[in-house]
């Protein structure tokens, strides 16, 4: 089986995990804050820190900004759940804008049309999460001019963009948000075997981010709500947090990883170029990336031209699955999920993203993907498709 994602780990990553792990320190130590500076000064980020996963970052991205009972934020529907439970995890409503029907990305077209309606009915969001769908930006200058209309906060939810760019800029440099969060899940542009980071250039909401992910708990003096003793080991809890630390051994890899990060992207174009080339005589719709972006290419993803293939979506889906191709879709629309429609979502909500997801088809995409096999993609998908 050919899988639609996969790690590349080097005799290097290899070396620094198990240098880490002849080390005296397992959790943390000197990887974590390497790991979370060579992201930082790459981006081009005032602040960076690491946490166990995307997940856990969207969390206390969240919580940093305030969000809690009473608030709503919105996200795209086509995304990982993670985007809108976030929301959740902090008592807060979920509401989701459509999509645009070229970069598959959160429309800043139906954005504005809901903010407005949303500013005459009094439920403004307190915070959008953008999601750059397969690595490629949101608009997120247009977005950012919203939120200073609409005074609404921004997390840029790049789990799939580390790497990318837009406008000639590094994702993640926070000109346009106030957090942004990456992921190092296996699949994802580098991995940490899994983990995610959280950056900004708020330096209040790094100082809450970064209590928030170890229990609440500071050793910081300027911090303490009763006045120690002058004794190293004291700390106080003053906050209610969580143990969302990353470990040194993931750091380390993550760390390795992100010496080869703009390898990986290149040769992720490279392959995007060649299915665009390979792909050209096949009723099918190839990634169309605007020209303001520079993208990761963590995905590719077609849309199938149903009406002149004869066949339905499930019936190509799974004649590529019988040929050995690990194709998947990206992704099912959030609040079709069986618990979102128990908050009341229906089919119909978002009608671009439902379209979206009839069509679509995630093809194997990762740098250690060869042409011989990528060739057995597109044999495998024509086979697929054919009459």
């Amino acid at each position: 089986m050919i899988p639609y994602g996969r790690q590349t780990i080097s005799e290097a990553d290899i070396q620094a995990v198990a240098d880490v792990l002849r080390s005296d320190f397992l959790t943390q130590g000197p990887a974590v804050p390497g790991f979370e500076n060579s992201v930082m000064n790459y981006c081009g980020a005032q602040y960076a820190f690491a946490v166990n996963s995307a997940t856990s970052a969207l969390h206390i991205a969240c919580l940093a900004l305030g969000v809690g009972k009473g608030d709503s934020v919105w996200t795209t529907p086509i995304t990982f759940v993670a985007s809108a439970n976030c929301a959740l995890y902090c008592g807060a409503s979920v509401d989701f804008v459509d999509i645009d029907p070229h970069t598959y990305n959160m429309s800043v077209e139906c954005l504005a049309d809901k903010l407005a309606q949303a500013e005459k009915n009094g439920c403004l969001p307190k915070v959008v999460i953008p999601v750059h769908l397969c690595g490629q930006s949101c608009d997120m200058e247009a977005i950012h001019r919203l939120s200073k209309q609409y005074g609404f906060k921004i997390i840029e939810d790049a789990s799939h963009a580390i790497g990318g760019k837009y406008r000639g800029e590094i994702i993640g440099n926070g000109r346009y948000s106030d957090i942004t969060v990456f992921s190092f899940h296996p699949v994802k542009i580098i991995t940490a075997g899994e983990g995610g980071m959280a950056l900004t250039n708020d330096a209040q909401l790094a100082k809450r981010m970064k209590l928030l992910r170890s229990h609440g708990i500071s050793s910081d003096a300027a911090d303490m709500v009763l006045r120690p003793p002058e004794q190293l080991w004291y700390y106080q809890q003053i906050d209610l947090g969580f143990n969302y630390r990353m470990t040194d051994i993931h750091a380390a890899l993550g760390l390795s990883q992100m010496q080869r990060l703009d390898e990986f992207v290149t040769l992720r174009h490279a392959l995007a170029l060649r299915y665009d080339e390979i792909l050209s005589d096949l009723p099918i719709v190839i990634p169309w990336q605007h020209p303001d972006n520079y993208s990761s290419f963590h995905l590719y993803i077609i849309r199938l031209k149903l009406e002149h293939i004869g066949k339905t979506h499930r019936d190509v889906f799974e004649a590529l699955r019988a040929q050995g191709i690990g194709v998947n879709l990206h992704y099912i629309p959030v609040y079709l999920q069986p618990y979102y429609q128990q908050l009341g979502f229906k089919p119909g909500y978002c009608p671009e993203a439902e379209q979206y997801y009839a069509e679509i088809i995630s093809l194997p995409m990762f740098p250690a993907l060869t042409a011989d096999e990528q060739d057995q993609v597109v044999n495998a998908l024509r086979r697929a498709i054919s009459v």
